[in-house]
């Protein structure tokens, strides 16, 4: 793994740094709403901005790639997410932080594709998947360790925000100063929903329903924690939770995804999910209850985008899978759009412990329809799946489909060795 790692170690340190830049301003989004007496409406429509731009970026970024090269857009787009973050404490209207986060989640996205380019060209077959691994593990620890940034400050100066903006902004230093040849894009175009939708049901609508999911955790946390009176350092410790628990999950997880029914596997983490909103819902605002709500449910919300994809690819031809792999990408962004709005005015209308309620419920959604599926469709047999894809819902179409290929190639080769 060492041996691995030292041949992508700037990329690895320059995704780590920008999401260190990225993970303390999505809470920081939240913190100063709060502050600024923003609504949970208008909170929402904030952090669906982002995913708007995320689905823009992920779309257009490969064209604009192709067009003038992955280093001129690269630093193109490190400019304006850091120029963005920087404008955020100074335009503080609800409206002007859609316009920003819309443009923040259009760098990212791009950010993404040409980051996630240079690390697939820079793998090979024999090491892509330690290579998706450890960016995957850079990437949770990122925003993880942002949160413990935010006790550094206050969030009603200016200091948290160009902090994060420089984050950025150095952290495109080991990327394009590394020797890394520039990798040519090639993204397919998306499959059509229908299409996608006939080859896997369940991991369409699983997809969608699971966008929601993660969108409201991650840009709806710190607004709940705001409204129900955590203190900064508390909300930072929440946020944290949610992906700490997906740090630890996902290997167990995908251990089980390679050796029972991914269904089965898909069942019981959305009822665990559903039922770690429980306490949330109820705890009345006990710290140590929701932290363990938190863990639990963010925790199975990665491994499950993860499982969602391997099953989806289970269902569908290896030349089929670059394709899907967009179509399930774009899907998950309309979630990600969707989900916050439902939360916030959710929050809005009830109470703020309605973003549990919410979480709940949509987990609860993905568990039946998963039991239904089980009732349409045979079981496909364990030596015909591809190996469980260890990727992040944040990931683009690029690292999406790089896993579906290892994934592909690693069940092609256990195959191989198995006794006839």
């Amino acid at each position: 793994m060492i041996r691995v790692i030292s041949g992508v170690w700037a990329l690895l340190l320059g995704i780590l740094l920008i999401m260190l830049g990225n993970g303390m301003h999505f809470t920081l989004i939240g913190l100063r709403g709060g502050i600024e007496g923003f609504s949970s409406t208008e909170l929402a429509v904030v952090t669906s901005g982002y995913f708007l731009g995320f689905l823009s970026g992920a779309r257009l970024t490969p064209l604009m790639i192709q067009r003038v090269g992955h280093v001129r857009v690269f630093a193109a787009l490190g400019s304006f997410m850091s120029a963005a973050l920087i404008a955020l404490p100074l335009l503080t209207e609800p409206w002007a932080w859609t316009v920003l986060r819309v443009l923040i989640g259009f760098c990212m996205s791009g950010i993404y594709v040409a980051a996630e380019s240079w690390l697939n060209a820079a793998a090979t077959n024999d090491t892509r998947g330690k290579v998706l691994s450890a960016y995957m593990i850079a990437q949770t620890l990122g925003i993880i360790a942002a949160q413990g940034l935010l006790t550094l400050g206050d969030a009603a100066t200016s200091v948290l925000f160009i902090c994060a903006s420089i984050l950025v902004s150095v952290s495109f230093a080991p990327i394009l100063l590394s020797a890394t040849p520039v990798p040519t894009v090639e993204v397919a175009r998306p499959m059509p929903l229908r299409d996608l939708f006939r080859g896997s049901p369940l991991g369409t609508v699983g997809i969608f329903l699971l966008g929601s999911i993660y969108a409201t955790q991650s840009g709806m946390g710190a607004v709940f924690g705001t409204q129900i009176g955590l203190t900064a350092s508390q909300i930072a410790s929440f946020v944290a939770m949610l992906f700490a628990g997906a740090l630890v999950m996902q290997y167990p997880i995908g251990w089980l995804s390679d050796r029972m029914d991914r269904r089965t596997l898909i069942l019981g983490l959305s009822v665990l999910g559903a039922a770690s909103c429980i306490p949330g819902w109820l705890t009345g605002g006990g710290l140590w209850p929701l932290m363990a709500a938190a863990f639990f449910a963010g925790g199975v919300t990665t491994p499950l985008y993860a499982l969602l994809l391997a099953y989806t690819n289970d269902a569908l031809p290896t030349a089929d899978m670059p394709a899907a792999s967009g179509g399930l990408v774009f899907t998950f962004g309309l979630g990600a759009i969707a989900g916050p709005m439902v939360t916030g005015w959710a929050m809005q209308g009830l109470d703020p412990y309605a973003f549990w309620l919410v979480l709940g419920v949509t987990f609860i959604c993905i568990a039946v329809y998963a039991l239904y599926r089980m009732t349409q469709r045979a079981v496909v047999p364990g030596e015909e799946t591809d190996s469980y894809l260890n990727v992040l819902p944040t990931a683009s179409a690029v690292a999406v489909t790089a896993a579906g290929d290892w994934a592909a190639e690693n069940a092609d080769g256990d195959s191989s060795t198995d006794p006839v």
